[in-house]
């Protein structure tokens, strides 16, 4: 039997009372238990009298096993019957004695109430960037920078050149090229003007890279080759070396792939516009375990991350201490811990406010859709998710189809609604669950957080854009102008 003791806010206590009846039938199952696992020398399995048993594991083992049983069994029935959603718990057991009944007091933080303010009314202003010609221009003459083929030239070197040159010096570092029109400005300062086979020294100042600081130093080099950039015409013979029929066609199709990623960004700026007003215009009290748990999620995924690069957290905590770094970088963890528990709360109630469902068939299709991109069985995927995982990733849908009906209500654009209804990329803002094609993982911090706690320790989701683009080439117009090799 559970009785509230006291209520405050998000913080409860209250007192639980097992039978003495309970508590023998838990003694004897742990009795039970014992007689079949424990070997003892001259009694059959099973026939071992319980103070021999006992003497061999001690009675505080046996103590410690019926109390363990009691409060698993007893601890949530008790939250059930008293209709508390706790998030943290810190359980005080009474005195345990056969035949006599045991209690144990229960102070804890209870999932939080949240409100959410009159979001019907919120005023969206992000727009979809205008695709221009002078943008689709600027896209053409990127894609043909990309495009642009190299000619050794006898010449003093300028400043769109290509530039191999050869590290000198005791501790010799190969051939590469320098682009000099993206190189760093000590590069392009030191090269310009000269010719093959001069020796030049660079200063490079002092600067970081990973965890190591360099201090200024010199580096000299040979000039090996000098290459003069060509660009092709934009015409149709361009556009036929991309495989297209004319340049009306390049442009047609770049301009399509140009405004679906405008499209794109502009309703990845409206969600976050409404998600930043939902959250501002909440009320709620956080418990400071979701936060806590969900930091040490991020935190956890963080050394994960490092150790695939083959780097060990206690090698960059070190480094963070020494450069006096730490400190922020934790605060700043904290604080983006907070905020992801936000934006799920928000979401959440969202959800809860609009009264989503997702159907079973809803979740397995998606659930198969991951499956299938991840080379795994849908029972495979369930297995490396597990049971919190599985049940994550099922609240990040709810939030994301809650998501999506909201803006679709806001924006008038029932198509969005409809689409929603699939939610077939079962993405949640952008972070909810993401299985990794060398195994194990996630459904994260994001997916499940709040609502269901036991989730919010495990990792993090990124959800791919789906599309591809008109050509490698054209994509790649769309990015940085060079790159230096």
């Amino acid at each position: 039997m559970a009785e509230l003791i006291s209520r405050e806010g998000n913080k409860v206590s209250f007192r639980v009372a097992v039978p003495a009846a309970e508590v023998n039938r838990a003694y004897d199952q742990v009795w039970a238990g014992l007689s079949r696992d424990v070997r003892v020398p001259g009694f059959r399995p099973g026939k071992a009298p319980r103070k021999v048993l006992e003497s061999r594991v001690g009675k505080g083992y046996v103590e410690n096993e019926v109390r363990d049983r009691l409060l698993q069994t007893h601890y949530p029935q008790a939250a059930r019957e008293l209709k508390l959603s706790l998030v943290d718990a810190n359980i005080e057991p009474g005195a345990l004695t056969t035949g006599q009944p045991f209690s144990f007091t229960v102070q804890g933080e209870t999932y939080p109430e949240v409100t959410l303010g009159d979001w019907k009314g919120a005023q969206l202003t992000a727009t979809a960037p205008s695709i221009t010609d002078e943008v689709l221009d600027r896209t053409l003459s990127d894609l043909q920078e990309r495009n642009a083929t190299f000619q050794s030239v006898e010449r003093p070197i300028e400043a769109t050149d290509r530039v191999t040159i050869e590290e000198l010096g005791e501790e010799e570092g190969g051939s590469y090229p320098v682009y000099l029109d993206v190189a760093e400005e000590h590069v392009r300062n030191a090269l310009l003007g000269k010719s093959v086979g001069d020796e030049v020294e660079i200063t490079v100042p002092a600067h970081s890279h990973g965890d190591h600081e360099h201090p200024e130093h010199t580096v000299r080099v040979r000039v090996q080759d000098v290459q003069t950039k060509q660009l092709q015409e934009l015409d149709d013979a361009f556009a036929a070396s991309l495989n297209f029929d004319s340049l009306e066609r390049l442009r047609t199709d770049l301009r399509g792939e140009l405004e679906r990623r405008a499209t794109q960004e502009g309703e990845a700026a409206r969600r976050e516009e409404f998600i930043s007003h939902l959250v501002d215009h909440m009320q709620v009290e956080i418990p400071r375990a979701l936060i806590d748990r969900r930091q040490e999620a991020m935190l956890e995924e963080i050394r994960d991350d490092l150790g695939r690069q083959g780097v060990k957290w206690s090698e960059y905590e070190s480094f963070m201490q020494e450069q006096n770094k730490l400190e922020e970088f934790m605060a700043d963890l904290a604080k983006n811990a907070e905020t992801r528990v936000k934006r799920d709360l928000a979401l959440e109630k969202l959800a809860e406010d609009l009264n989503v469902q997702v159907s079973d068939a809803e979740f397995s299709s998606t659930m198969n859709a991951l499956a299938q991109a991840n080379n795994l069985t849908a029972q495979q995927l369930q297995t490396q998710l597990g049971a919190n995982g599985v049940n994550s990733y099922y609240i990040s849908m709810l939030r994301e189809k809650g998501l999506q009906q909201a803006l679709a209500s806001l924006t008038g654009e029932a198509e969005q609604a409809a689409e929603g209804e699939s939610a077939a990329d079962g993405s949640a803002e952008a972070s909810d669950a993401e299985v990794s094609s060398t195994g194990a993982q996630t459904a994260s911090s994001e997916g499940g957080t709040a609502q269901h706690d036991s989730a919010a320790t495990q990792g993090e989701q990124t959800t791919a854009e789906q599309g591809e683009a008109v050509s490698p080439d054209a994509e790649a117009a769309t990015q940085d102008n060079q790159q230096a090799e």
